[in-house]
């Protein structure tokens, strides 16, 4: 079995709105389209702060600033991989631009991100949890 580390990051703007991105349905036929956080797996030999910011910039165009705090860290098992995800929450600065792993984007109160369809169940058990 294949482990691998992932850092994903819940980003609040500075009106206190959280990001969500909506996965490009064409780049990701497996999981299809849902509304996801930023992040990745990390690349060995760089910190996972590196990891982060890095994964940010590539998907979103934006930066993390100040701290980060984190939230969870979750197993997802699967027949071949186990991923070991750790979720963080911070703020940003800068304008969105998409990667192609996206197809849209939405800044949302915490409110408005507890209703949003078809989330990945991932970031539903951080909102599930009371996290943030």
């Amino acid at each position: 079995m294949e482990l691998q580390v992932g850092v994903k990051i819940l980003l609040k703007n500075k009106e206190g709105k959280f990001l969500l991105l909506l996965r490009n349905p064409v780049k990701y036929p497996e999981v299809g389209k849902k509304w996801d956080i930023v992040g990745g797996r990390i690349d060995a030999g760089a910190s996972l702060m590196e990891n982060l910011k890095r994964e940010v910039l590539e998907e979103t165009g934006l930066e993390v600033v100040g701290e980060t705090k984190l939230l969870l860290a979750q197993d997802i098992l699967k027949p071949d991989k186990h991923v070991v995800r750790l979720t963080y929450m911070g703020e940003s600065k800068g304008e969105v631009r998409l990667s192609e792993e996206h197809s849209e984007y939405k800044w949302l109160t915490r409110d408005e991100l507890t209703k949003l369809e078809p989330m990945d169940k991932y970031i539903k058990e951080v909102l599930d949890k009371n996290l943030i």
